[in-house]
């Protein structure tokens, strides 16, 4: 009976321990659109690479459309587009705001760092500056999901 008891608190114990953990490995998969002569793109994936993802680069001259498809508005555009699950992952995002995005599952289509703030991972030799990263909602309003750099 104590061990029947024992064995269901400590599966219990590692099933919330999973939950608020890391993103499992087999949702660590992602696509990234980019142009093919961006270089800080290129970036951008080896620090989701060194952060434990996986992600199959797609080369696209126009990225405009794979934003639309994704429900992000030109005015969050960044320099590429990845997507991971229901999210679009829109420019310089830390890895750390992608993993507390797919812990936290909020209603929201995208997640965006705009344009290519200086210090942003991919973005590191152009200096630093305090940007922040915003969610996206279905009607395209963003609010501030994560800041960067002292922002």
């Amino acid at each position: 009976m104590i061990r029947a008891q024992t064995r269901r608190a400590l599966l219990a114990g590692a099933v919330a321990a999973t939950a608020a953990g890391p993103v499992p490995a087999q949702d660590r998969r992602m696509t990234a659109y980019k142009t093919p002569w961006c270089g800080c793109c290129d970036g951008w994936v080896a620090h989701m690479r060194a952060a434990g993802w996986t992600v199959e680069v797609v080369e696209r001259e126009d990225l405009a459309p794979i934003r639309a498809r994704y429900g992000v508005p030109d005015r969050y555009a960044g320099c590429h587009t990845a997507v991971v699950g229901a999210y679009a992952i829109e420019g310089h995002v830390p890895a750390a705001d992608v993993e507390r995005l797919l812990r936290e599952r909020p209603a929201a289509v995208a997640l965006a760092a705009p344009g290519m703030p200086a210090g942003s991972p991919g973005m590191e030799a152009a200096g630093r500056q305090p940007y922040v990263t915003l969610l996206i909602n279905r009607a395209g309003e963003a609010t501030v999901f994560g800041r960067h750099n002292g922002a």
